[in-house]
């Protein structure tokens, strides 16, 4: 379908914005409990993810330091599979990990494909 043929770039970036939102909340729920309560204590493990879905998220959102925050977030939602979701089922619609896989192989393209239009790196090139 060619009518979408021009918005590719427009696309990219509200998938990047939309993701790095997501993930952000992620994090926000685990540290002020909000918009809803987060369900366990935290625990290291759950410090150190939230931290990541806090900062990488913020990054990924503005488009700042975009590829190595994508690189990171992608690492941690694959060890969190591993860890929290793949122990019960390697299956994702077994153990619910879904969500996490998509975010691991999201992240990854965008570490691949860099910021995009609407960003600060995008901004910062000469």
């Amino acid at each position: 379908m060619k009518f979408l043929d021009g918005f590719t770039e427009q696309a990219y970036a509200l998938l990047r914005i939309v993701s790095g939102l997501l993930f952000l909340a992620h994090g926000v729920q685990k540290f002020l409990n909000f918009p809803t309560d987060f369900p366990m204590p935290l625990n290291p493990m759950l410090y150190a993810a939230g931290t990541i879905e806090l900062v990488a998220g913020a990054l990924i959102v503005l488009g700042l330091f975009t590829r190595p925050a994508a690189f990171i977030a992608s690492g941690m939602a694959a060890v969190g599979y591993w860890v929290v979701h793949g122990s019960q089922s390697p299956y994702p619609i077994v153990n619910g990990g879904e969500t996490i896989v998509l975010y691991c192989f999201l992240f990854l393209f965008i570490a691949t494909r860099g910021a995009g239009i609407w960003s600060v790196d995008g901004a910062r090139k000469p």
